[in-house]
């Protein structure tokens, strides 16, 4: 006998506001145009660092709202779960954009370092505390969005990186401005190249995390198994996966086995019940089956079925 029990919970991204994207993609853009020029006048690498960040962080807010409009159209087709990874496909695109710019610059300052150009320091204090309000700014908004969503999560992280580097910019530009040590404004881009190398490596870690379909990073699936098989009625349970189709929204799928005679149904409302209450997760499908005689055997190891998949508890 076998039975399937569906809890729809698909916890997405699509529930943050677009308008604080779009609110932060404009403040990023405009001001970034500015930095540029000011950048190229001053021979600041770190305003231009500053603004090719901003690029990505423009880039970043751009794909995320692409993202979220597809990964909010309905299943259809070959698609059963829709396009929501579409997010994890932005995600890890920023990921990937943040370790590119952080090995550029550091290649960059580690040059400027050895040789280090004649740099407008006052031109980059300005221009740094604007960038500070500009980026104190876009960071509240996307806060304000849904950042479960490892999506809108990626390209809060381009924004938060750009504020720190607008700082450390700033703190440079002071330096090189009283003291006249250019070589300040390299030392910032190495700061901000670090900044990216942590963030770009977390986003492309946690979105590969999607793409493998590992269980959530923090939940184990041992630990679900033997619950499960603790509880009352079950003989076995194997083929257990989880899984997140995108971030917020995990699945699990399961073959129980339960004692001849036991409510197959009953035990399935418990097992849902179980990784519901203690682990968050809503989207099940569980397959329960009464074990045959064999399986009770004393000292009968062997799984119910010939090719399942993992350990059995």
């Amino acid at each position: 006998m076998a039975e399937h029990g569906h809890g729809h919970g698909h916890a997405v991204s699509a529930d943050a506001d677009r308008r604080y994207l779009t609110g932060a993609l404009a403040l990023i853009v405009g001001f970034m145009a500015i930095e540029v020029v000011i950048g190229v006048i001053a021979q600041s690498l770190a305003l231009i660092s500053d603004a090719g960040h901003m690029l990505t962080d423009a880039a970043a807010i751009l794909f995320a709202l692409i993202a979220m409009r597809i990964a909010a159209r309905p299943p259809q087709g070959g698609f059963t779960y829709g396009l929501k990874r579409a997010e994890i496909v932005s995600a890890q695109v920023n990921g990937i954009t943040l370790l590119l710019l952080s090995a550029y610059f550091i290649y960059e300052g580690i040059r400027r370092l050895i040789v280090p150009p004649e740099v407008e320091g006052l031109f980059v204090v300005i221009t740094g505390l604007a960038g500070i309000a500009v980026n104190l700014l876009a960071t509240w908004l996307l806060r304000k969005a849904d950042r479960s969503s490892l999506n809108v999560e990626g390209a809060y992280q381009h924004i938060l990186n750009d504020l720190f580097a607008f700082i450390a910019t700033t703190v440079a530009g002071l330096v090189v401005w009283l003291t006249g040590w250019a070589r300040a404004d390299a030392v910032a881009a190495l700061v901000v190249a670090a900044l990216m190398l942590k963030a770009g490596w977390g986003l492309v870690r946690d979105a590969g995390r999607v793409f493998m379909e590992a269980a959530p990073a923090g939940m184990n699936p041992a630990e679900i198994g033997r619950k499960a098989a603790d509880l009352k009625d079950v003989v076995e349970v194997h083929d257990l996966h989880i899984w997140e189709v995108t971030s917020g929204y995990v699945a699990l799928s399961a073959h129980i086995l339960v004692s001849p005679g036991a409510d197959c149904h009953a035990v399935r409302v418990a097992a849902e019940r179980l990784v519901h209450d203690e682990y968050g997760i809503e989207h099940t499908t569980m397959q329960v089956d009464h074990a045959s005689p064999e399986l009770l055997k004393i000292g009968q190891t062997e799984a119910h079925c010939a090719d399942s998949h993992g350990p059995a508890y």
